[in-house]
């Protein structure tokens, strides 16, 4: 008896060991599993500030591989009851599957059901292997289990919501959610998420656009397995039935392509691009701009840029009509260099308010001029003799404007472009006169850039498009009484015909050769430019963009929001005065001379950038050169006048930010800004 129990303890023991063997030898085999890459490419996209697809670019041969990202909770409960209802247990094959799915084929004398784990199914698409043949299912075995020790059952879902394939050149849960439904997979119908675990079973036979009746038959299984099996409910598995498979497969999201291009361009190692537009608004501005370049005529091209003046992001920015080889539609010309026009000429004046040159209600004269050989004309070749400062901008008078650019100094213009962040393109080296009606390039971007400085009373901002740009303001470009002068006057202008008046300030501009046609506007809030015209450069004649452009900038806003934002309303310092009123010299612009501005006045204390502690005192003024009388002007409101000598003191304009403007009795000026503290 002692010896029949030690054999039996031996073998048993021996036993054990050779299952111990057996075990580590599995374990071995499986840990030396060579596995396929798990990262394979995806699709690089483009999302909008609320995280909607924009567009996305195919991967490898033209596939469509997006990453799942949230997928809808019933669609996951479906795929794992109907394909794999041991998943978040079994170790990565499901013996009793096989077993059932073994016996079933003995039984019926053909196979009737598989016995694949979606982990299984997984390793399959990664190695891009069969199912039929007894080798090809072993290796999807041994890669299965190996896969499950490496992996978390949650990684392992994600690579088959990634790689599972749904007909064409669709895989992954997404692609094929956006291509059959139009809608991402977060909220699907039970109809949606039962066809969607029934196409990748045999993708190809059950297309819904090719084999609909397949398809149908298909779903219509997986609804009614999960009925009988209590997952869904009676009523809404039977409503599903009813609900139509889709007959076509839906082009993925193409908004703003330019400029999807261009952040893909400028980060190329980025798979996902954060914008700041908004998607809704691209929709509607791009078929907008579609439409105004059809009804513009034949081969004409339009772009648009939307901002928010506040915060410098773009909301809309829309490069050509139609993304296609006509009109030049891959041409994005929210960047092209074009002449501005007349758009630069708001500048100008807000400049020429700041220095003391001139004020909305000064007269100037508008008649033949000449510097050197420079001859400027107005556009319809009239003259309209004297007109007040405020109607020569409305009227986009060529003479005026060159005027006070000729005082200003056309560097000062280029420095004011400068500052506030664009990047104006001289035709030659050095900056002339002609560079305030258009003689200079200007990307339309950069002048919604410079309207948005407008609208923020004179500050400006970068003007952004992605989501981790850190917002950034420019320079100050004018002081806000100047801006809020160019604003008001702006405002002033007459609206194409149909539209509401004094809600927008706006300008319009035309190119030299009727090349270009701009209209560039902003309200309370956001600030749009337009620009109309053929992509090649080549010129249309009786183009204008009072007349082109102008109607598009209205209805553009339109269709951003559904009312304006108001303006803002004058700063405390404004002058608003009529030109008798004025102080003399802003009574009228006279031109300057160039035998006087080597004695322009010169502001030397307190002097530019300065920042003084006064404890609310008077502040003392000092000046040098220049010619008596003179008139001071704190944030454009006069503070003396007719003064005689050239140290004196001043009512003190208070604590913050301050501009001191000097004038003499020759017209010519100095400026400093200050702060008080």
């Amino acid at each position: 008896m002692r010896l029949r129990g030690a054999i039996i303890c031996f073998t048993l023991a021996f036993g054990l060991f050779l299952s111990a063997l057996a075990r580590d030898g599995f374990d071995t085999w499986i840990d030396r599993t060579d596995l396929p890459a798990f990262l394979s490419d995806t699709s690089v996209e483009v999302r909008d500030r609320n995280g909607r697809l924009l567009r996305a670019y195919q991967v490898g041969d033209g596939i469509w591989r997006l990453t799942p990202g949230p997928v809808d909770a019933t669609y996951l409960t479906l795929l794992k009851r109907y394909e794999d209802k041991r998943f978040d247990t079994h170790a990565g094959v499901d013996a009793l599957a096989i077993m059932r799915a073994v016996g079933q084929a003995i039984w019926n004398g053909r196979p009737v059901s598989g016995g694949s784990t979606l982990t299984m199914q997984v390793a399959r698409l990664l190695e891009d292997g069969t199912t039929g043949r007894w080798s090809g299912k072993l290796r999807q075995m041994r890669v299965a289990l190996a896969l499950e020790r490496r992996l978390s059952k949650e990684q392992i879902l994600e690579l088959y919501l990634t790689h599972a394939p749904f007909g064409g050149n669709l895989e992954g849960v997404r692609a094929a959610s956006l291509a059959w439904f139009g809608k991402e997979p977060r909220r699907l119908t039970a109809a949606q998420a039962a066809l969607l675990v029934a196409l990748p079973q045999s993708p190809e036979t059950r297309r819904p656009d090719r084999r609909a009746d397949a398809a149908r038959a298909a779903r219509n299984r997986v609804l009614a397995r999960m009925e009988a099996q209590g997952i869904l409910p009676q009523a809404e598995a039977q409503a599903a039935l009813t609900e139509r498979v889709p007959a076509t497969l839906r082009p993925f999201p193409a908004l703003a392509p330019h400029l999807a291009d261009r952040k893909r361009a400028q980060y190329p190692d980025r798979l996902l691009h954060d914008l700041t537009l908004e998607a809704d608004a691209q929709a509607r501005l791009e078929l907008l701009i579609a439409q105004a370049a059809r009804e513009a005529g034949r081969a004409m091209s339009a772009a648009l840029v939307v901002a928010d003046a506040k915060t410098g992001e773009i909301i809309a920015s829309v490069g050509s009509p139609e993304y296609a080889a006509d009109r030049q539609g891959f041409i994005d010309m929210t960047q092209a260099i074009r002449s501005p026009g007349s758009t630069l000429k708001p500048l100008v004046y807000g400049l020429a308010f700041d220095q003391g040159l001139a004020h909305p209600e000064t007269l100037i004269h508008d008649g033949p001029v000449q510097f050197g050989r420079y001859a400027p004309r107005n556009f319809d070749g009239q003259f309209r003799g004297d007109v007040r400062v405020r109607d020569a901008l409305q009227m986009s008078l060529n003479i005026p404007v060159v005027k006070l650019t000729n005082a200003l100094g056309p560097s000062r213009l280029m420095s004011a472009l400068h500052r506030v962040g664009t990047r104006p393109k001289l035709p030659t080296g050095k900056p002339g006169l002609a560079i305030s009606l258009g003689g200079i390039g200007m990307s339309l971007q950069d002048l919604v850039q410079l309207y948005a400085s407008l609208a923020r009373g004179g500050q400006g901002v970068d003007l952004r498009d992605d989501l981790l740009i850190t917002p950034t303001e420019t320079g100050r470009v004018l002081s806000p009484v100047a801006a809020w002068h160019v604003s008001d006057i702006l405002a002033g202008l007459a609206p194409p015909r149909g539209a509401p008046a004094g809600v927008l300030a706006y300008k319009t501009g035309t190119s030299y050769g009727h090349r270009d046609a701009w209209a560039i506007g902003y309200d309370g809030r956001h600030v749009i430019g337009v620009w109309m015209g053929r992509a090649d450069g080549t010129p249309v004649p009786g183009v204008f963009g009072g007349d082109l452009a102008a109607p598009v900038l209205f209805q553009a806003f339109g269709r951003l929001k559904s009312a304006f934002d108001p303006m803002p309303p004058p700063p405390a310092a404004t002058l608003i005065l009529g030109a008798a009123k004025l102080p003399q010299p802003l009574q009228r612009f006279e031109a300057r001379s160039n035998t006087t501005s080597g004695n322009r006045p010169s502001l030397i204390f307190p002097p530019h950038g300065a920042r003084l502690d006064t404890q609310g005192e008077a502040l003392t003024i000092k000046l040098r050169g220049g010619q008596a009388p003179f008139v001071v002007l704190a944030n454009g409101v006069p503070m003396i006048h007719g003064m005689q000598r050239r140290e004196f003191e001043i009512t003190n304009p208070g604590q913050g930010f301050s501009q001191l403007v000097v004038i003499d009795s020759a017209g010519l000026s100095d400026r400093a800004d200050i702060r008080i503290d």
